[in-house]
């Protein structure tokens, strides 16, 4: 009884959890696409304490008179009292982290997954700084922007073409620099000590020590692999991108491979989280998303839905929805997909990239789960 009852109180708090993270986040994206005040809790403990029961006698049976029989009786009792440890999320810290932009780092995380590029940036990605003519133009990922959002839309999209054929590369530039020092400004205890670093050989020509060490640039998106190119062509590249902010990934989209009828040279810029819960927010309200049809160099892709993550709103109870809140007189659930499940993954990322968000929360010196007998 103690192994089932331990079994449906984790898989039961497990499923409460994640109704509420889901719960929580709709009615935060709902707020703030209203311009009013995030709030979120979190819960950092469960104690729950089981206690049996169980009782046994014997009393006559109703056999009249002339009977002497006794029956067995036999009886039990469950109860769980279960405590909870709720607490709200804030502190600098915390909203450091929503109100930074997010780096470099998560998206890279997120493709290694398989997650689709263009639903990916369409979440994550504020803006899109291409060169056109020598000049570096700015393309914003917001449906007001009348210019920079179709635009934005299409090059996201011709990047999911190339991910599609399994031509895109979205990974860290990596190379090997080398440095030269004459034999009598080392000491033996310095060689050794760079033998620990480097890679070190012996130039007699010269009477130098030649010093070599593989080195991880910064993130690129490309149509070609970076390995494929010189060490001193991937330096150069490197050299371009390397003091770019941390929230920025260059992409260089070159013609004479998969994708490149559509060249695009220029880099990302990422959002915070909290410019993410805004931009899907006035979705609902004053900026919502339209259609967009993808660039005429662009082969066809699986899916290009008007909305990033759609959100359905009514003055009654949605109805068979998976993630629904309410808050301020409406309900708001996340809208069902028809084939393609796009809708749902984009709640899955929006999740994943709240806990990769959010701080650490407080944890008490509670057991997580105690049964008593």
């Amino acid at each position: 009884m103690s192994a089932i009852s331990l079994k449906q109180a984790v898989q039961g708090y497990n499923t409460a959890t994640t109704d509420i993270l889901a719960e929580q986040l709709l009615a935060n994206i709902v707020r703030v696409g209203q311009r009013q005040t995030a709030h979120f809790t979190g819960v950092t403990s469960i104690a729950a304490t089981f206690n049996y029961t169980v009782n046994a006698g014997a009393t006559p049976a109703l056999t009249g008179d002339s009977g002497g029989m006794i029956l067995p009786t036999f009886g039990g009792s469950a109860s769980d009292n279960p405590t909870f440890s709720i607490v709200p999320i804030e502190g600098e810290d915390f909203s450091k982290r929503l109100l930074n932009p997010m780096d470099e780092g998560k998206l890279t995380l997120l493709l290694r997954q398989y997650t689709d590029i263009d639903l990916a940036l369409r979440l994550m990605a504020g803006e899109v700084r291409i060169e056109e003519q020598g000049q570096e133009r700015s393309h914003l990922n917001r449906p007001s922007h009348t210019a920079g959002y179709p635009l934005f839309r299409r090059i996201v999209l011709h990047l999911s073409s190339i991910q599609d054929r399994n031509h895109l590369y979205v990974e860290p530039l990596t190379f090997v620099r080398e440095w030269t020092l004459p034999v009598e400004s080392v000491t033996a205890e310095g060689f050794q000590a760079l033998e620990h670093e480097y890679e070190v050989s012996y130039d007699a020509n010269a009477k130098a020590y030649r010093l070599q060490k593989q080195e991880e640039g910064r993130l690129m998106i490309t149509n070609y692999d970076p390995d494929a190119l010189t060490n001193d062509e991937r330096l150069r590249l490197n050299d371009v991108i390397e003091h770019n902010a941390p929230n920025e990934i260059a992409i260089d989209i070159r013609p004479g491979f998969p994708g490149g009828e559509f060249p695009i040279v220029g880099k990302f810029r990422l959002r915070s989280f909290m410019n993410v819960l805004a931009f899907v927010g006035r979705d609902l309200t004053d900026e919502p998303e339209y259609d967009v049809a993808p660039d005429p160099r662009t082969p066809p892709v699986r899916e290009n839905p008007p909305h990033t993550l759609e959100l359905m709103s009514s003055a009654l109870p949605i109805l068979d929805a998976e993630q629904t809140a309410y808050l301020n007189g409406r309900h708001y659930a996340l809208k069902p997909d028809t084939g393609y499940p796009w809708n749902r993954a984009a709640f899955q990322l929006l999740t994943t990239l709240y806990q990769m968000t959010v701080v650490d929360l407080p944890r008490f010196n509670t057991p997580a789960i105690t049964i008593a007998k």
